[in-house]
């Protein structure tokens, strides 16, 4: 639990940070589309509704089939919550345009990366999980060039959006998932009943 706190807290914080201090190297590179349309077009694919949609669902159906509530809760506010919050409060609170519409941070990439932290998280600790976080960042940053290239942000936004994207993520899996205490009737470590154990021959 502590290290998703100080994580989230870390993520929150670069948001806040960059929000306020735009870097002018992460305000560099937007192209227009023009080089290689194709291949952006194909990076951009996994920010769309289109696909994010259905691999929710899947998500929760899955989890809704193992009765696994708080999974399931996780699945549905995931990536429902970061885009609210983005949209109706972040974007309006640092108010940086790109001609006529608000960029930081990035809608497109709070909504992809909320879908691959929510995977992250609800993935088996060990090979599934390690294998879940690289597949996400390829995609993350597979879809940053997309964005950025295609002329629609700055590095700057999809930065924050990955920041915030994961914060939003961590705090609400803090809710859904908290840490267990052990009962008060639980045996010692070491014992099978809660016994002294018993003393071995010298």
């Amino acid at each position: 639990m502590k290290a998703r706190i100080g994580a989230a807290a870390t993520a929150l914080a670069v948001v806040v940070v960059l929000g306020i201090w735009s870097p002018e190297p992460l305000m560099r590179g937007r192209g227009d589309g023009s080089a290689l349309p194709e291949l952006l077009s194909l990076f951009l694919r996994p920010t769309e509704p289109y696909v994010l949609i259905p691999l929710v669902a899947l998500a929760v159906a899955v989890s809704a089939l193992r009765r696994d509530r708080a999974a399931v809760l996780l699945c549905l506010a995931g990536p429902t919550v970061p885009l609210a919050l983005n949209t109706w409060l972040l974007k309006p609170l640092f108010d940086h345009h790109i001609g006529s519409y608000l960029a930081y941070p990035s809608g497109h990439t709070v909504g992809l990366v909320s879908v691959l932290t929510v995977l992250v998280l609800l993935a088996r600790p060990g090979t599934a999980r390690a294998v879940t976080v690289s597949a996400a960042a390829v995609v993350t940053v597979a879809a940053g060039f997309g964005l950025v290239g295609s002329g629609y942000h700055y590095p700057l936004d999809v930065v924050g959006g990955t920041c915030f994207a994961v914060a939003c993520v961590l705090t609400l899996s803090l809710a859904t998932h908290p840490a267990r205490a052990p009962s008060a009737g639980s045996p010692r470590a070491g014992t099978s009943s809660g016994s002294p154990p018993a003393a071995s021959p010298r």
